[in-house]
């Protein structure tokens, strides 16, 4: 009797941390701790106002931790580290509370990551987030075949525009730097491929199908793979919804055929009173 009363208040304290207003109150203390450690590098702001931001950010980090130990009440350490949002929350959280001083002083600095608690507050953050890691899998070969065309049109490049421009292409290092500049076509024209033109009338047949391969091929093969990721994780929570929907409405139905039988078995029990109490008339 006991185990199901803990197990109740606890999902009720779940629940309760599941809430809209809950998660919203959660999202503006997040909002409000990346304001104060934006003002902290602000000089003009920080130097009359450093101890109200301190304490303020202070504020902000102990909502957190009481908001992550009263998950780990509800939930349960088992099933809490389980739950890779709960996790990271929990990694981001912990970094806050070790000492900024001696070797840890440079943590001081990764306090701004409590602000990505943004991305596992947020319902429709989380969709994005997820359907990133999903289209790791289909980057992976992207990225590859991709790393493949640079290394390739860096040996090309250094060995045909090295001797003369070795700046940009004096060495395969320096040709794939310039090669990724020119497939972002950041001052490519101008910047790069007019000046290797002066030297190089032909060099437009070089750098021309680069381009077209790099830039307008492989980065919308990224985000292909990155829009079909999304596609899925958003149907994928469709379908999670409306399996929710469906258990929840079941439920409710198989509560009604309860109360309907309860109810026909009181009838029942009543006709029985009434049968019993009436006087035979015979």
């Amino acid at each position: 009797m006991s185990s199901i009363q803990d197990s109740g208040w606890r999902d009720q304290l779940h629940h309760w941390l599941e809430k809209r207003i809950t998660q919203r109150l959660i999202i503006a203390v997040i909002l409000l701790n990346a304001i104060i450690l934006g003002l902290e590098t602000v000089p003009a702001v920080n130097d009359p106002h450093g101890g109200l931001l301190s304490q303020l950010d202070r504020l902000c980090l102990a909502i957190f931790v009481v908001e992550l130990s009263l998950a780990i009440i509800a939930m349960g350490p088992s099933r809490f580290f389980r739950d890779p949002w709960r996790i990271f929350d929990f990694v981001v959280v912990s970094i806050a509370l070790l000492p900024a001083t001696g070797a840890f002083s440079v943590l001081r600095s990764l306090r701004v990551l409590r602000v990505l608690r943004l991305a596992s507050a947020s319902p429709r953050m989380r969709v994005v987030v997820s359907a990133l890691l999903a289209a790791i899998p289909g980057l992976s070969s992207i990225i590859a075949l991709l790393l493949l065309l640079f290394y390739v049109a860096a040996v090309m490049s250094t060995k045909m525009f090295g001797p003369n421009f070795p700046e940009w292409f004096g060495s395969i290092n320096a040709s794939m730097y310039t090669l990724f500049q020119i497939m972002t076509l950041e001052s490519w024209s101008m910047g790069i491929v007019r000046p290797v033109l002066e030297l190089y009338p032909y060099a437009w047949l070089f750098f021309i199908p680069f381009i077209m391969l790099a830039t307008f091929t492989m980065l919308n093969l990224f985000i292909a793979v990155i829009v079909e990721a999304m596609q899925s994780q958003a149907q994928a929570v469709q379908a999670k919804q409306l399996e929710e929907i469906e258990t929840i409405a079941e439920e409710k139905e198989q509560a009604l055929h309860r109360d309907i039988d309860s109810l026909r078995r009181e009838i029942s029990e009543l006709k029985d009173i009434l049968r019993r109490c009436t006087p035979d008339k015979d």
